[in-house]
C-alpha cells in the first residue's frame, strides 16, 4: 500500500487505533523512500516532507502519528546524500515500529500487577494496551471478568469483547449510558489513551470523561494505559488538542431526523489529571503529573522544539 493509500485508509478510519495508525504512517513513510530512484537530494527531501504532511493531516489529531512521522524524520536534515537519507529513515521506521510493538507487551506486564483476582474490570472502546494489561493478568492466572462499554457509534467495544473471548476471558457488554449503572459492581476501570497532555490530561474516545467522573464519584481506581509516543510535545507550548468531529452519518440517518436538527459527532473527549489514579507506560507506572518529565525524557527535547515550530 502507498503513502498516498495508507493516508486515505487512516482518514477513513480502514485503518484506526493510535498504535497501528502509527506504525502504519512509520512504514508508508519509509516506502516512500524506497521506492524513490532519483539522486537529486532536495527534490527527495521535498518528496518525504509533503508525504509526511499528507499523512499528519490524515488524522490532525492523533499525536501517535505526529510522533511517528516526526521520530521516522529524525535526523534527516543532516543527510549528505539520497542514500544515507534512505537508510535513516528505513532504520527510524524500524526502530520506531519495533519499539512501538514491543510497548503493549511491557504495558501488559506492568499493568497486570495491579489487577487481582477477583476484580472485576470496565473498559471503553478498543484499546490493545488496555486489553494487553487485561489479558497479561488473566494469562498470570488471575480470576477476573470485564465490562466492556459498546462505544458508540462505530461499536469498537464489539471488537473488545471478541479479542477477550478469543482470550478465554469472560466478558459482558454494556451500553455506553449504563456506565453509572454498573460501576457499583466494578473493582478498576483500566482505559487506552488517544493522546496524553503535558498536564497529564488524557485525550480518548468520547465517553472516556464520563465514565472518568462515574469511577471518581464511586471511589474506583482510573487507570490509563499509553504508550510513550501518545504523549503530546505541542501541548508543552500551550496548544489545545483539538477535538476532531465526524460526519453525522455515522450517528443517525440524516433523512430520519429533521432537516433542522444538527447532530454533533466528536471522536474524543477530555479527562482531567484529577480523575486519573495512574498511566501505565512501557517504561513504567507513572503518575499523570510526570508527563512532562515523560515527554522530555522519551521524546526529547527536539521533538518539543520541532513541534513549537509546527
Amino acid at each position: 500500500m502507498g503513502l498516498i493509500e495508507v493516508a486515505d485508509s487512516i482518514k477513513s478510519m480502514e485503518i484506526r487505533g493510535a498504535g497501528l495508525i502509527a506504525r502504519s504512517a512509520a512504514e508508508a513513510l519509509k516506502r516512500q523512500a524506497q521506492e524513490y530512484r532519483g539522486d537529486d537530494l532536495g527534490e527527495f527531501r521535498q518528496q518525504l516532507n509533503e508525504g509526511r504532511r499528507t499523512l499528519i493531516d490524515s488524522r490532525p489529531t492523533a499525536i501517535s502519528l505526529w510522533n511517528a512521522v516526526q521520530i521516522t524524520m529524525r535526523g534527516s536534515s543532516s543527510a549528505k546524500d539520497v542514500e544515507e537519507l534512505r537508510e535513516l529513515i528505513a532504520a527510524n521506521a524500524d526502530a520506531f515500529v519495533q519499539r512501538s510493538g514491543r510497548a503493549v507487551e511491557m504495558i501488559g506486564r506492568i499493568g497486570s500487577k495491579r489487577l487481582r483476582s477477583g476484580m472485576t474490570v470496565l473498559t471503553h472502546c478498543n484499546s490493545k494496551a488496555a486489553l494487553g494489561v487485561i489479558k497479561a493478568a488473566h494469562a498470570d492466572g488471575k480470576d477476573i471478568k470485564v465490562y466492556a462499554t459498546e462505544s458508540r457509534p462505530w461499536r469498537q467495544g464489539l471488537l473488545t469483547v471478541r479479542d477477550l473471548s478469543a482470550a478465554g476471558v469472560p466478558s459482558t457488554l454494556i451500553i455506553d449510558s449504563a456506565v453509572r449503572w454498573i460501576m457499583k459492581e466494578v473493582d478498576v476501570v483500566v482505559v487506552g489513551a488517544d493522546t496524553i497532555c503535558s498536564n497529564g490530561a488524557l485525550i480518548n474516545k468520547i465517553g472516556t470523561s464520563q465514565v472518568a467522573l462515574a469511577a471518581s464519584e464511586a471511589r474506583v481506581p482510573f487507570i490509563v494505559c499509553a504508550e510513550t509516543y501518545k504523549f503530546s510535545p505541542k501541548t508543552v507550548h500551550g496548544e489545545l488538542v483539538e477535538i476532531e468531529e465526524r460526519d453525522a452519518g455515522e450517528v443517525v440517518n440524516p433523512r430520519l431526523i429533521p432537516a433542522d436538527v444538527r447532530v454533533r459527532n466528536p471522536v474524543f473527549d477530555a479527562t482531567p489529571a484529577e480523575h486519573i489514579d495512574s498511566i501505565v507506560t512501557e517504561v513504567g507506572l507513572i503518575s499523570p503529573y510526570a508527563a512532562y518529565e515523560v515527554i522530555v525524557r522519551e521524546l526529547g527535547q527536539e521533538s518539543i522544539f520541532e513541534a513549537s515550530e509546527e
